[in-house]
């Protein structure tokens, strides 16, 4: 008898293993695959290392603008590709051995779950006082007429290539397929957006799309908006616009919740979410769900937070509920997009907006990063409503800006905070004192 059986061994599911057994609880932890889930494997980690070897290549050619010359720039993708496996099977390692060390019991198949939380793997079975569902997503892909006459990939499948592509078309508009499009067009594939919407990251903040597309169109991209797809007939697309060719086809066009063992148990659902209460227990008592079969962010460190709020939960701490308004969302563009909270058109009519661009600080200037900006959605009292940075480095800079909101902070906290000269960071406090009218560099 285990105190917990979780379900699934990625970002989710295994911290919320760990945390349980370093909470005394006795753990088992089934795995169908691999360690890390589709994040690690087929998600965003390797799309991530793709990003950065994509990142450096544009560096290259940053140098040569500024007077630094490199004769020729050789894209060894095989050996690129390699680097991805040796990074990603580093981290499934080290994923395995923080499961070892907490003591947990490891489990290899595909799961089934009984109401009386009796679970069976293989020719094993064993019972759960609790059991946590953690089994992830799987990549959509539309039902187009002819579809099957066309070769294409998905995220499951575009991380194994091994030669590069010297075309691409990337079916989509949102996060995955946009960061793809960043990964591939600086290393010299002629990629092709297509996204049937009138605009990209359309769950995204606003005012990063201009500039995003703008430095798309600098790469070398085509994005092809606002159509209807009509039919695939071996490489070529057809819509309502024209046809487009394609050597390579990659569908980026969102995820499905693998909800399998919920439809077995017969879990009440809220569409293709099982529905849970605020402590991610679904309509089964004892039986939890959480990450991307539930509803909220479909993002790996949500699911980390709804793991460890449900363990927190089974042992009786009554943990407050996850507050989708401190969980920040991140797109890893160049540049890169992060925010928390609200957007300004979703603040209340009072908010005070704040915007400060990068060209006006110091480091970001002469680190040529002044595509971007800081923004503060603030109330007048200085309550911090949402932000975003827009810029390289982004995804790092949030954090500040979070932790204020987090502790209890306001705007008012980081504008009296002395950040470090020249930084890009320095900005934030600027940005916080633009909300009371005393920014310096405006």
């Amino acid at each position: 008898m285990y105190d917990v059986a979780v379900i699934g061994a990625g970002p989710g599911g295994y911290i919320a293993a760990i945390h349980a057994a370093k909470s005394g609880l006795k753990v088992a932890l089934v795995e169908r695959d691999k360690v890390g889930g589709a994040c690690y494997n087929v998600g965003c980690i390797p799309s991530k290392i793709m990003l950065e070897h994509s990142k450096l290549v544009q560096e290259i050619h940053r140098g040569t603008e500024w007077g630094i010359t490199v004769p020729t720039i050789h894209i060894d993708f095989p050996k690129l590709m390699k680097r991805k496996d040796r990074v990603v099977e580093e981290l499934r390692q080290n994923i395995e051995g923080f499961i070892a060390n907490a003591q947990i019991t490891m489990y290899r198949g595909e799961a089934s779950v009984s109401a009386e939380r009796v679970v069976t793997v293989g020719k094993q079975a064993f019972e759960a006082k609790h059991v946590i569902l953690a089994t992830g997503s799987r990549p959509f892909v539309p039902p187009f007429k002819g579809l099957e006459t066309a070769k294409y990939y998905t995220t499951d499948t575009f991380f194994d290539i091994q030669e590069l592509p010297k075309q691409l078309t990337i079916i989509g508009g949102g996060v995955i397929a946009i960061e793809m499009a960043f990964a591939l067009a600086p290393m010299g594939t002629k990629v092709t957006v297509l996204n049937h919407s009138m605009d990209i990251l359309q769950t995204e903040e606003p005012d990063a799309r201009p500039i995003i597309k703008e430095r798309m169109k600098q790469l070398g991209i085509e994005l092809i908006t606002s159509f209807i797809f009509e039919e695939i007939s071996g490489s070529q697309i057809k819509t309502s616009i024209g046809t487009f060719e394609f050597e390579n086809l990659l569908f980026a066009t969102g995820r499905r919740p693998n909800t399998e063992i919920a439809e077995s148990l017969q879990l009440k659902m809220d569409g293709r979410l099982i529905r849970t209460n605020k402590d991610y227990e679904t309509s089964i008592p004892g039986i939890y769900a959480i990450g991307d079969i539930v509803g909220g962010f479909q993002l790996a460190h949500s699911a980390k937070a709804e793991g460890i709020h449900a363990v927190d939960a089974i042992l009786g701490k009554h943990p407050s509920a996850v507050n989708q308004q401190e969980i920040p969302r991140c797109v890893y563009t160049h540049p890169e997009i992060a925010t928390f909270g609200m957007l300004e058109h979703e603040a209340p009519a009072d908010a005070i907006v704040t915007k400060m661009h990068l060209p006006t600080n110091p480091k970001a200037l002469l680190e040529g990063n002044t595509q971007g900006f800081m923004k503060f959605v603030a109330s007048p009292e200085g309550d911090i409503y949402g932000a975003c940075v827009v810029g390289d480095g982004a995804t790092e800079m949030i954090n500040a800006m979070l932790a204020a909101k987090v502790a209890g902070g306001s705007v008012k906290d980081l504008a009296r905070m002395i950040f470090p000269h020249p930084t890009v960071s320095e900005h934030i406090g600027d940005a916080a004192s633009a909300v009371f009218g005393k920014a310096i560099h405006q």
